[in-house]
């Protein structure tokens, strides 16, 4: 497992996780190290321009789109999960790595989410099935607009929104299996195998 180190994200937390459930971890920058790894995963935490920018800063958003074309597995949290985007309006329009279509705009039912929420399976999409009607725990104020065949999971405020994705070997999470004890780590185990096994 490979967790992409651009400068943002709370790599300490979820390689823990990640170990936890007992998979081999490495977080790095290098496309040569990252493409040993059967999985990696995306992370982060913070604004969505600055986040592009320390991506293709390091030289990975051309290695992340040809790891997508080859079909290997491409996981993507909270912020992770929106730059799987097409775009973004956060601050500006911002060009994401467009392995989703889609658009991340603002949440505007409550301004921000945070805290604990219910987890609601959608679609026929199985890999994430075995935590619907859970709780885990969401801190985001932008969410991906992502068109119905993508979602596999949303959560609900006053209206619901996508917060589980999945293009082919891609999968994004808006919330964050780290901070979700049981749910997020069998989030986290799911999403691994089923990706590993696809």
């Amino acid at each position: 497992m490979g967790i992409v180190d651009y400068g943002v994200g709370n790599h300490n937390s979820i390689s823990s996780a990640i170990s936890s459930l007992g998979y081999r971890c490495r977080v790095n920058d290098d496309p040569k190290a990252l493409d040993a790894a059967d999985v990696i995963l995306l992370p982060g935490v913070g604004a969505f321009p600055a986040a592009v920018r320390a991506i293709e800063h390091r030289g990975l958003s051309g290695y992340l789109r040809a790891r997508w074309r080859a079909g290997r597995p491409i996981i993507g949290i909270c912020l992770g999960m929106q730059l799987l985007a097409d775009s973004s309006t956060e601050f500006e329009d911002t060009a994401g790595l467009g392995l989703m279509p889609g658009r991340v705009v603002p949440l505007r039912q409550s301004g921000w989410h945070i805290g604990w929420n219910t987890y609601e399976s959608v679609g026929g999409d199985p890999l994430l099935r075995s935590i619907d009607g859970l709780s885990v725990y969401f801190n985001h104020s932008f969410i991906f607009d992502v068109p119905t065949e993508y979602c596999i999971g949303m959560a609900r405020l006053t209206r619901p929104f996508a917060v589980a994705v999945r293009r082919n070997n891609v999968v994004g999470l808006q919330f964050h299996p780290e901070k979700s004890q049981a749910a997020g780590r069998e989030a986290l185990k799911r999403v691994i195998d089923g990706l590993c096994d696809a």
